[in-house]
């Protein structure tokens, strides 16, 4: 018998990646994507993830529940943490999922030793600065809405956990992130799943990141949004929305007064009060 040459396989960054919020639009556009960089993959959610592949983990969680969500994070070297309510809600909607929630995760992060964690911020954390405003990651947080605020405190727990416990975590603050801009606005903020996909690939690996917050968004015309103060994550979108411009500025426009066109923000700046 001849002996065949020894083929090396490459090697996966990580052994055992976590990812909450898997059963989410982006959740399931990370699923498939973050497979090629570990051997193992985490999932969790509250909702329905369907059958768990060779190479996956599942594990029913709600984020409100510490042990549960503690537990999450035994046996992983990295988090990327999408859980959560996704939108504008009230503020007892929004308080176990993303402000308990965070905290949950968090700990189990420092009780289990995970030195690194992607963290889902959002647009909205900064919401209340103008529209046309170019704003870097030092700028004021602005949050336009409980959903937003929540956002703002995770972005606070992430430095905190740095200073006090070395766990490094990538904050991005993510534009829109959809298969096409649905609006004029968007054609600012939209970030493409294969440029969200590449921006978190680049957030679990670069090296040395502290707490960077980086803007979650594909390479737009007059970007409202500086990332280069996150330059060292090695991010570069390959993405933009000129093919839209054109059909989204044909329609219909919001009055120049009305806060969803003044603001970064958009829609969220005017939802509630929440009865």
């Amino acid at each position: 018998m001849i002996a065949l040459p020894f083929i090396d396989q490459p090697m996966k960054p990580l052994k055992k990646i976590l990812l909450t919020g898997a059963a989410g639009g982006l959740g399931k556009v990370l699923r498939q994507s973050l497979a090629a960089h570990c051997d193992t993959l985490r999932l969790s959610d509250v909702s329905s993830m369907g059958e768990a592949a060779a190479f996956e983990e599942i594990i029913t969680c709600d984020l409100g529940d510490k042990e549960k969500t503690m537990a999450l994070s035994q046996g992983v070297d990295a988090i990327v943490h999408l859980g959560g309510v996704a939108t504008e809600h009230s503020f007892e909607t929004i308080l176990d999922a993303n402000i308990r929630g965070i905290f949950h995760l968090y700990e189990g992060a420092r009780v289990h030793d995970v030195r690194r964690v992607v963290f889902a911020s959002s647009n909205h954390a900064i919401g209340f600065h103008k529209q046309g405003d170019v704003i870097d990651s030092d700028c004021l947080l602005r949050p336009d809405s409980y959903y937003g605020l929540s956002k703002a405190y995770g972005e606070n727990m992430a430095q905190f956990y740095f200073d006090r416990y070395g766990i490094e975590t990538v904050s991005i603050r993510i534009g829109s992130s959809f298969p096409e801009p649905h609006d004029a606005r968007m054609l600012k903020t939209w970030l493409s799943y294969r440029d969200l996909s590449e921006l978190v690939r680049c957030s679990l690996t670069a090296p040395n990141v502290g707490h960077t917050i980086v803007y979650g968004v594909s390479d737009n015309k007059d970007s409202w949004w500086d990332n280069s103060k996150a330059a060292h994550l090695g991010f570069k979108p390959q993405d933009n929305t000129e093919q839209w411009h054109a059909s989204r500025e044909a329609m219909p426009q919001l009055a120049s007064s009305d806060p969803a066109k003044m603001y970064q923000g958009g829609g969220f700046t005017k939802m509630g009060p929440f009865a």
